[in-house]
């Protein structure tokens, strides 16, 4: 039991360190002044690491303009949360309004870059990251809107499935939330661009060949000339 008890801990762990990695690397590419959309999961940890004196605000579906990074513990308001029902904290200047307002921000292209977790992105940038195989739909929410209108979408998400599958395809086979929308793809192994030309791999992570990359990923990468390591 105590063996299987730190395993489960150890795993979580190393989940953990992932999402920061990726969450690290995306807010890199944050630029003062911008309005961003984090979507559920992974991209909300990317609020906890806005480069220091950089002003980004970021604007929620359910009616928040200028979250803040998460409460400390004890420190919570149960009423103030972001659209996937997290607790938030605000900042200066925070604004509040109806879903319907925040909507017309998404698709008035107001909001600069968006930032979303997906099941899978094939070569051509088509995303899917609303319809999980075997559970009940509720919905797609707000991803198919900023998609469609966000001039900058980035992915951040796990390289593989649990299973070691491959989430980055050469066609998606789920349900799609927007066709050719993605533009980067950041995940705990690289950092991918979507071209014309296909997937270019520009950063791996430390300790990490383009080969191990190339092994989990379905399409053939093309290898930039000015290949890097992600540097957090």
């Amino acid at each position: 039991m105590a063996k299987g008890l730190a395993e489960k801990e150890n795993l979580a762990q190393g989940e953990d360190s992932k999402r920061e990695l990726i969450a690290k690397r995306v807010a890199q590419e944050l630029r003062d002044g911008y309005y961003v959309n984090l979507g559920i999961g992974t991209p909300t940890l990317v609020g906890n690491y806005i480069p220091q004196g950089m002003e980004v605000v970021l604007q929620s579906e359910n009616g928040m303009l200028g979250i803040g990074p998460f409460p400390y513990e004890g420190e919570e308001d149960a009423d103030l949360i972001n659209a996937g029902k997290e607790t938030v904290t605000e900042i200066p200047g925070t604004s509040y309004f109806s879903s319907a307002d925040s909507f017309a921000m998404i698709r008035g292209a107001h909001v600069n870059m968006t930032v979303l977790g997906a099941l899978q992105v094939d070569e051509k940038g088509n995303l899917a990251n609303w319809a999980i195989p075997g559970k009940k739909l509720k919905g797609m929410g707000g991803a198919m809107d900023l998609v469609a209108s966000s001039p900058r979408v980035i992915i951040a998400m796990e390289h593989a499935t649990r299973d070691g599958q491959p989430k980055i395809l050469k066609q998606c086979t789920l349900p799609l939330t927007g066709q050719q929308v993605v533009d980067m793809i950041v995940t705990e192994l690289a950092v991918i661009d979507v071209t014309p030309e296909g997937l270019v791999l520009r950063e791996v992570a430390p300790g990490v060949t383009p080969e191990d990359v190339q092994k989990l990923t379905e399409p053939k990468l093309k290898i930039s000339e000015n290949l890097k390591t992600i540097s957090v």
